[in-house]
């Protein structure tokens, strides 16, 4: 799932506080790892227990683990040990975890000039793993590479490119200004201050700065697309050995304090993940408490689910939630015979949703879907636009073939992309390709590896375009709980880029790029969330997307882990930030 992003909104009560009223058996605590969705209503095993070894697994690699050069949520959620962002959300339970609380900053913004202006104060005495002292300008050196070294760093999001008020004014990025001077539109007053000035006011500008995009890098030690290897850190961890693609390994780092760090408490020894691992070897382990945390926080595979949902003591041991994500087959609408709506709005009719979904796992896995936004997401409103229809496990065609015949295009081929290491993902791509030979379209899946797929193939246009792309499968989750960091980066034409692309219909409608951009400026929330609906509905009528499964993740919850809680903020994963090993 592209970020991902893996993020959500407001108050400043500590983690720390959470997990202390948890291990007194407080109000939304939840002792043992014995009964399922625990971690949705409480922290798990809560402790202070420090010392030992918290070991993560994936299946593949990240594509980085650069905090300025990523967009998928488990990276936003992990990179928080080792990168401090200007706020990031406290570890609560379901939609508690949405809250947004100050990190790197002492406070939430001060917004002046109508909400076009927004100063941040970077706490005192923060420390870099070489002693170094964080500045302000560290700050805004994050911004400037992560937004405006594309060619470098091309797959986070580009807000702040987009928003900034001087970006059109010709700044090649950090690794091109041959002055240093940077951005005009991001000030450092003093090494404590950061000011952003932007085009039109933001009204949730606090939610975008928790995107590790603002966790700082100082120019010196900043080394390029290099910089993913040996991160400099500023969390309670720090880098001591990464083989790429094997294995990285953070240890407690010595500068970090809790002085000034409200949110993090430094528990385990060492932390290792391990890359590559099968994903029925994860699930084992995760059993066996050999790996304590599934680092993707997509849940267990098929086999493993059908095992644990038939064993009622295992059953107890797992958690089953919504994460603010839609599983959805983008149809690319510059490509041909996708550039025909009618086209698109037969495949809206053809794909057969349910066998999607069993295909996926079958309703614990997510429900049927019929919108753009989740259904917890704010702005989230209940309709069909292409109500499908079945006589018995029959899906009626009819609508389907009325709409193909429209288009005209007849018999046709195309290509439709997913993830060959994420065996759901090309199982329900293959139910897909099923659906549609019904209509008489003929698809065949081109897959690539997780690390690869955002940055080579699914986001790069002109590889579509050459390749015959008209269907990419994808996994999507919000960027912050809001109608706004759900659909920005997957529908605004002014998101569209050569590499790292997350609008996979390359969708660019001039009404629903000004609906947003209205959207976000507008103070009223009640205001923002009817455009958010409105948007919503405008995209279904451009059929850019066909929405399968309102996406649910069975995660399996390591009796040996402490701290476990599973958080809406980071699309229903575990919170990383404190997690230990159980004594």
């Amino acid at each position: 799932m592209r970020r991902s992003v893996p993020v959500a909104a407001v108050a400043a009560i500590t983690s720390a506080g959470l997990l202390l009223a948890g291990c007194s058996g407080g109000k939304g605590s939840s002792e043992g790892s014995g009964e399922a969705n625990a971690a949705t209503k409480g922290v798990v095993n809560a402790s202070d227990a420090k010392g030992g070894t918290v070991t993560y697994a994936m299946s593949d690699a990240p594509e980085s683990f650069d905090p300025g050069n990523t967009y998928y949520a488990f990276i936003y959620n992990f990179s928080r040990l080792y990168a401090r962002p200007l706020t990031t959300f406290k570890p609560g339970p379901g939609a508690k975890g949405n809250e947004l609380t100050p990190d790197l900053a002492e406070s939430m913004g001060k917004p002046s000039d109508g909400g076009k202006t927004w100063t941040y104060k970077i706490r005192k005495g923060v420390k870099y793993d070489d002693g170094s002292t964080v500045t302000s300008q560290d700050v805004k050196y994050a911004v400037e590479r992560s937004n405006f070294a594309r060619d470098t760093l091309s797959l986070g999001p580009n807000y702040f490119q987009q928003f900034l008020k001087d970006n059109d004014g010709g700044y090649k990025g950090p690794y091109k200004d041959k002055s240093k001077a940077g951005l005009k539109s991001i000030e450092t007053p003093d090494d404590q201050t950061v000011v952003f000035h932007l085009k039109k006011p933001f009204a949730e500008f606090d939610y975008l700065v928790s995107a590790p995009q603002t966790a700082p890098v100082p120019q010196a030690k900043d080394k390029g697309a290099d910089y993913t290897k040996s991160v400099l850190s500023t969390g309670s961890y720090k880098f001591e050995s990464y083989q790429e693609g094997k294995k990285l390994t953070l240890v407690r780092n010595p500068q970090w304090s809790a002085k000034t760090d409200p949110l993090r408490k430094q528990l385990p020894e060492k932390i290792v993940l391990n890359l590559k691992v099968a994903q029925s070897t994860i699930d084992k382990d995760l059993q066996s408490g050999n790996t304590l945390v599934d680092l993707a926080g997509r849940g267990v595979d098929g086999q493993t689910q059908a095992q644990l949902l038939t064993d009622s003591k295992e059953k107890g041991n797992t958690d089953n939630t919504l994460g603010q994500r839609l599983v959805y087959t983008a149809l690319n609408t510059k490509v041909k015979p996708f550039d025909n709506i009618e086209c698109r709005k037969a495949v809206e009719y053809a794909i057969d949703k349910k066998a999607v979904q069993t295909s996926l796992g079958g309703p614990i896995r997510g429900d049927l879907a019929s919108t753009v936004l989740p259904t917890d997401i704010d702005g989230y409103q209940k309709y069909d636009l292409y109500p499908q229809k079945y006589d018995g496990d029959k899906l009626d065609l009819t609508e389907a073939k009325k709409h193909w015949a429209k288009c005209g295009a007849g018999k046709t081929t195309t290509t439709i992309l997913a993830r060959n290491d994420r065996q759901d993902e090309v199982d329900a791509a293959t139910s897909v390709i099923d659906s549609l030979k019904k209509i008489g379209v003929t698809a065949k899946i081109q897959s690539y590896p997780t690390s690869k797929y955002f940055s080579d193939y699914a986001g790069v246009p002109k590889f579509n375009k050459k390749n015959n792309v008209g269907m990419i499968m994808m996994q999507w989750g919000s960027d912050f709980p809001t109608g706004y960091g759900y659909l920005q980066q997957i529908l605004n034409g002014k998101a569209i880029s050569q590499s790292g692309n997350a609008n996979l219909s390359e969708l660019d409608d001039p009404e629903i790029n000004k609906l947003l951009d209205t959207a976000i400026a507008n103070t009223d929330k009640a205001a923002r969330e009817k455009a958010y609906a409105e948007i919503d509905k405008k995209t279904m009528e451009q059929a850019a997307l066909v929405p399968l499964t309102y996406f649910k993740v069975l995660m399996y919850r390591s009796p040996k882990a402490t701290n476990l809680v599973s958080t809406s903020a980071f699309s229903g994963q575990y919170d990383y930030l404190n997690i230990g090993v159980k004594k």
